[in-house]
């Protein structure tokens, strides 16, 4: 059997990345130079898939605003989950869209993996009569995901969120599976009227059906919070895992970008397209910046991830800091960088490495100061001299 369609899971929000997540779903939130989305579409294109069946949900017109009908030639095919109510009802939704093939595909979209990866499961799959496939990657921590145990090629066992950490195997949410698998999750118990793909899987593993898992050493990125995009953009960046050319070693500059002859780009950085770096300007180690951003005079940015359209003021310092789009701001801004205790919902993450999260359209003007570890929410106004040492909420407007 030759598999050469796919279907991507992208309807999820992500709330534990908020504030990034408020106006768009965590497949487009950057890893690196570009949406993590993009990443994993590469990763499929590149191991043969030729359809693309895309789920979205959440904040679904940035999705299909941004890559539209076609990805690299490839036809992507948009099918809506209304209500997120689990992976398995978010792959039930895509049933009629593979109902013509053989075998196809189906991997999370918020999560990067490579070309290999990919190539991995659909060799072992297609070689192997079809049976239920998913790769395995082994990490340090597990308790995030889904754990795996295996006998020889064999998976025995799923644990979703082990409490211990007796499990080093991890699944990477790529898998290959016939049609009958729908059938499959029809039957499978909701759990808190929700349907999981894991949970049929369980289910199958249980009856001795035969889940066989392909273990890969292969890049395997997620973020599940803000400062998480560090580490992947920093991974990323390691690996070579971007899309600009390499002006010098480990240096990625966009053809359309400028910088100016007294700027510093320290590597590993990348500059996207449309971007200015200004003069005295230093920019890196570990940063990415995105399309259209501005990098002003003498200012620093390190470890950080600008989005999209952000403006970066003269002599400001950025450090361990991730932008949303569209973000100002003004000279001699601060952000001195982690570790700080960062507080996402009702819990508190003690020492991470965060400097700032400040999500899209966020305006802060002169002399901004910011605490390690605060997160500001989108449309919030910083007036002058302002010194951020909570977090600020969406459109809220702040004083000195």
């Amino acid at each position: 059997m030759t598999v050469r369609a796919a279907v991507v899971l992208a309807a999820g929000e992500g709330t534990r990345l908020r504030p990034l997540t408020r106006n768009r779903p965590k497949p487009m939130l950057p890893a690196a130079d570009r949406p993590i989305l993009e990443h994993v579409f590469d990763a499929l294109i590149g191991a043969g898939i030729e359809r693309l069946h895309v789920v979205v949900g959440y904040k679904r017109d940035r999705v299909q605003d941004h890559f539209g009908p076609t990805y690299r030639n490839v036809p992507v095919n948009y099918v809506a989950q209304d209500k997120q109510l689990g992976s398995g009802h978010a792959l039930l939704r895509a049933r009629e869209a593979v109902s013509g093939e053989d075998g196809f595909l189906v991997v999370n979209g918020d999560q990067v993996i490579e070309r290999q990866m990919v190539a991995d499961v659909l060799d072992a799959f297609e070689e192997d009569d079809g049976n239920a496939t998913l790769a395995v990657t082994e990490q340090a921590d597990v308790s995030h995901y889904g754990a795996v145990v295996m006998d020889g090629d064999r998976v025995v066992e799923l644990a979703e969120k082990p409490e211990t950490d007796d499990y080093r195997l991890l699944n990477a949410g790529v898998y290959a599976f016939d049609p009958t698998i729908f059938d499959a999750i029809e039957e499978t118990p909701r759990v808190q009227g929700e349907l999981a793909l894991t949970d049929t899987l369980v289910d199958l593993i249980d009856a001795d059906a035969l889940v066989r898992g392909v273990v890969t050493e292969e890049l395997w990125e997620d973020a599940t919070y803000p400062w998480d995009l560090l580490d992947v953009s920093q991974d990323l960046l390691l690996h070579g895992r971007v899309t600009e050319p390499e002006r010098e070693e480990s240096v990625w500059v966009a053809d359309s970008a400028t910088v100016h002859d007294d700027a510093t780009l320290q590597a590993p950085v990348v500059v996207g397209p449309d971007t200015e770096v200004r003069p005295g300007a230093v920019v890196g180690p570990y940063t990415a910046l995105g399309r259209n951003a501005t990098v002003g005079a003498n200012a620093v940015v390190a470890r950080s991830v600008l989005d999209t359209d952000t403006r970066v003021g003269p002599n400001a310092t950025l450090l361990d800091c991730v932008t949303g789009q569209g973000v100002v701001l003004g000279a001699d801004a601060t952000v001195p960088g982690g570790p700080g205790d960062v507080r996402v919902g009702d819990t508190v993450f003690e020492d991470q490495r965060l400097g700032a999260v400040l999500a899209d359209r966020v305006r802060a003007e002169g002399d901004a100061s910011f605490a390690p570890g605060t997160l500001v929410g989108p449309s919030a106004h910083l007036r002058t001299g302002v010194t951020v040492s909570e977090n600020i909420s969406e459109h809220a407007d702040v004083y000195r």
